[in-house]
């Protein structure tokens, strides 16, 4: 089953690559820019380029996918992060086994206390995260948790798509997931390279790569329709891993009819216990952003995910060259959202024993103000996942293009809903600029009609209003 990474293929990939021409470089690009997704042996080649104007040319045709296929939206979500037990022993990971500090697993109280924080601040999407120990943090645990976060009310919101990225588990174990209403499963490889893998997952069930790689198989068959799969770039070379990445999707096309409904792309970043000195990989700034605008071209219709450990100033760069969602205000340790409301400090500041260190530290209204200032559209918006629209239906809608005509008013809706009940009145300025500026982009006059007698009827008291 898992002839789908050939690391041979691989290899031979992008050994022919280096010697790839700037005319087929160019025609690539040119072919990259049509949105049509291009192989993973073209991805090779964009991958090994050198020359500045060959990879000027391939964030240009990044650019253009990303606005031609998701405009100007930049969806919002929060990790929750339940328990830090852990029975794995990975290399890079904060939560590892070997770490000696005090182990948490959040009591029911508690998950309503971390969710009334983010309620709060505006959120409307979490993550759901928790270290892999089948004894404290069991399925059943985190299927209640999952009901608990959605049943919390405070003021005007509630938790309306709860991601989950917990370990690879059971075709049982994912049906449970699915009739608990979770949005998409998410599970990263860490790393596609078998010797690297077994460097870095030394004992744990996660050890075994191939129960791993083949969760998304199980996931499927237990009926989940969006699936999320992600690489930490740094273990190994990041070429290696972006080509992997689309073997993958392009087998999950094939076995399960549809590819996967995001990729995330976090940089191994320090942990409690992780030195850096030790990866001989890590990925620089330029090396990653080309890896983004690669990764935009080769799927572009895969939601892509970027997380709070980049610094600000590359975030708003890594936007517009591909990435589509974001996680603000985050906190990367277990009840770290009560604990830096008691301590009164921002994003990422005093926590302690977290899974990885924070780069961005900026609450949520100061990302969603600076989105805003840069011309993009911020979006809390869960319809797609409410209406049914996931899966093939959704890949279908996305690669017809009919998907923009509902999420950008979608989207529209959601923050005018956030800038009346959370936002800072430097936001509400940016953003109504925003709300009336995409308003009148809205392609089809009837749904710009009914955008605009929405938006009014939220300004009156509605709320959670969606096409």
């Amino acid at each position: 089953m898992t002839c789908f990474i050939n690391e041979d293929l691989i290899v031979k990939m992008l050994g022919e690559a280096r010697f790839a021409s700037r005319k087929l470089a160019a025609k690539i690009i040119e072919k990259a820019g049509r949105a049509g997704g291009i192989e993973p042996a073209e991805a090779a080649v964009l991958l090994q380029a050198e020359d500045p104007e060959i990879i000027a040319g391939i964030c240009r045709a990044a650019r253009m996918v990303k606005e031609e296929i998701y405009g100007r939206r930049v969806v919002f979500f929060a990790p929750l992060y339940i328990s830090n037990y852990c029975v794995n022993n990975c290399r890079y990971c904060g939560y590892r086994r070997d770490n000696k500090f005090e182990r948490r697993l959040l009591s029911k109280k508690e998950i309503i206390e971390e969710v009334k924080i983010l309620l709060s601040a505006g959120h409307k999407r979490v993550a759901l995260e928790c270290g892999e120990d089948p004894a404290r943090c069991s399925i059943d645990y985190v299927l209640e948790a999952i009901e608990t976060i959605y049943l919390v009310r405070e003021g005007n919101g509630s938790i309306r798509r709860i991601n989950v990225n917990i370990a690879a588990t059971t075709v049982e174990n994912y049906k449970k997931l699915k009739d608990a209403g979770i949005g998409t499963y998410v599970l990263f490889q860490e790393t596609y390279h078998r010797p690297t893998y077994a460097r870095m997952h030394p004992a744990g069930p996660k050890s075994d790569y191939e129960w791993h790689l083949t969760a998304m198989n199980r996931a499927v068959a237990g009926g989940i329709d969006d699936v999320g799969v992600g690489v930490l770039f740094g273990l190994h070379d990041f070429k290696f891993e972006v080509l992997s990445l689309l073997l993958h999707v392009r087998y999950l096309e094939e076995s399960a009819g549809v590819g996967p409904h995001t990729i995330s792309v976090p940089r191994l970043r320090p942990a409690p216990g992780v030195d850096l000195l030790q990866f001989p990989y890590l990925v620089s700034d330029s090396d990653f952003k080309k890896l983004v605008a690669v990764l935009r071209l080769a799927v572009p219709y895969t939601g892509l995910i970027l997380s709070t450990r980049e610094r600000p100033s590359l975030r708003s760069e890594l936007i517009s060259l591909g990435v589509s969602q974001l996680s603000a205000g985050s906190s990367t340790g277990v009840g770290g959202y009560g604990n830096r409301a008691k301590a009164g400090s921002s994003a990422g500041n005093g926590e302690a024993d977290t899974q990885f260190s924070v780069e961005d530290r900026r609450t949520l209204d100061e990302v969603v103000g600076d989105v805003c200032r840069t011309g993009y559209l911020p979006s809390f918006c869960t319809a797609c996942y409410r209406q049914g629209r996931t899966g093939e239906r959704f890949m279908a809608m996305a690669k017809s293009g009919l998907i923009q005509d509902l999420c950008t008013p979608n989207a529209l809706l959601t923050l005018q809903e956030y800038l009346l009940d959370y936002a800072s009145p430097e936001t509400i300025v940016a953003g109504e600029r925003v709300i009336k500026d995409q308003v009148s982009l809205i392609g089809c006059p009837s749904m710009r009609f009914l955008t605009g007698i929405k938006l009014q009827e939220i300004k009156r008291g509605e709320r959670d209003l969606f096409f």
